[in-house]
């Protein structure tokens, strides 16, 4: 399977399970939750779904703990929307870029505030 194909069926696969999520999914434990991302494998028998959580990690856990306990739900909702001969497993994990974005950002924001600071005091 080229690589075109690939990346539209993850960006289905995604669409498809947020709107699962959003419209159909009736866990409140869920909360608001954003997939990421999805990596489908080569023979399409797996899927990895990358979440972010709004609010705190015991949230976040919560969230993953109910969209793990869903999965076969989601997997059978998502079989009737696609097209394809195999619908993957799902696995859920949380996406850890957005908080990883976050602390880099914090990072440079503390040495600009240390520039700033040096720059005043003539070193």
């Amino acid at each position: 399977m080229s690589s075109v194909k690939q990346k539209r069926l993850e960006g289905i696969i995604r669409k498809d399970i947020s709107d699962i999520i959003q419209f159909s999914l009736k866990d409140p434990n869920v909360g608001f939750v954003t997939i990421t991302d999805v990596k489908v494998s080569n023979d399409h028998s797996y899927a990895t779904v990358y979440v972010s959580f709004l609010g705190k990690q015991e949230r976040a856990q919560a969230g993953l703990k109910a969209l793990n306990r869903a999965r076969g739900y989601i997997r059978s909702e998502l079989a009737q929307q696609l097209d394809i001969r195999r619908t993957p497993e799902l696995t859920f994990v949380i996406d850890e870029a957005m908080e990883n974005g976050k602390h880099i950002d914090e990072i440079i924001a503390r040495i600009h505030e240390q520039d700033a600071k040096n720059h005043k005091e003539g070193l």
